[in-house]
């Protein structure tokens, strides 16, 4: 078996292990950050296998797991709008947000999205070996390397673009981040590219958030006492934001 098989083996059962826990932390209601874990541990095994698709069972997979992200996103956007309210001393809008989480954690717990994400990881290992027996592995790492480099071009050309789509960008360096992140042996990132990857995720999500708040506040009247202070945000996000790309892109070049 090829060492990048071994790789991904190893990563798929540390990452079924981690949704199994998220599954229970769920259920019993533990903490307030078991939603958001589940998600990040379900962007991680999809960045894993982004760069597989040829493979059998890879497929399957990834629609298992695109479901449940669709399940889970609006549950998720809501805590953090209630946190968000909640911080600003709108204590009642946030609170009704949060109402009924129990019974939306155990939902997410017992959802046919998660039960079928969890039983094809089960068998998943089996179909790697298998592909690996029938010679469908050989060049694996070559493969995954070449559609990851993939992956930066796309980015460095979004970057160059004038006109660029903040959004696209923010979906664009999460796929090479976590991409990054799951192949660390291929070595497309330094320390200090990391960095500034992050720091753009994060200041396009801090943009990303108030755009989504202030498109809700059109149809929720308890987000109006919050219009003024976002709308302020976003344009100071918006200039934060660029000026990080500016300097990802400065550092793409170097790379």
């Amino acid at each position: 078996m090829s060492a990048m098989l071994d790789h991904a083996i190893a990563r798929i059962l540390a990452l079924q292990v981690r949704l199994l826990a998220c599954q229970q932390r769920l259920a019993a209601d533990t903490d307030s950050e078991a939603l958001h874990d589940l998600r990040t541990t379900l962007r991680r095994l999809r960045s894993l296998l982004r760069p597989l698709r040829d493979l059998p069972g890879v497929e399957q997979l990834e629609d298992a797991a695109k479901a449940l992200g669709t399940l889970t996103t609006p549950l998720r956007d809501r805590e953090v709008l209630a946190g968000q309210l909640i911080a600003r001393g709108h204590e009642a809008a946030g609170q009704r947000r949060l109402a009924g989480r129990t019974r939306t954690f155990a939902g997410v717990a017992g959802s046919a999205q998660l039960k079928r994400v969890l039983a094809i990881l089960d068998v998943f290992p089996h179909f790697l070996r298998a592909a690996d027996r029938e010679g469908q592995v050989r060049g694996l790492r070559k493969r995954i390397d070449q559609r990851l480099r993939k992956q930066w071009r796309k980015l460095e050309k979004a970057l160059k673009d004038p006109a660029h789509d903040r959004h696209r960008l923010r979906l664009l360096i999460k796929r090479v981040r976590y991409g990054d992140e799951a192949y660390p042996q291929l070595d497309h990132a330094g320390k200090s590219l990391k960095r500034q990857l992050k720091r753009a995720q994060g200041d396009l999500g801090d943009w990303h958030d108030r755009v989504q708040w202030l498109l809700q506040a059109r149809e929720q009247a308890d987000l109006a006492g919050c219009t003024d202070a976002w709308t302020g945000e976003l344009a100071d996000s918006e200039k934060t934001a660029d000026g990080t790309l500016e300097r990802l892109q400065a550092a793409l070049k170097r790379r």
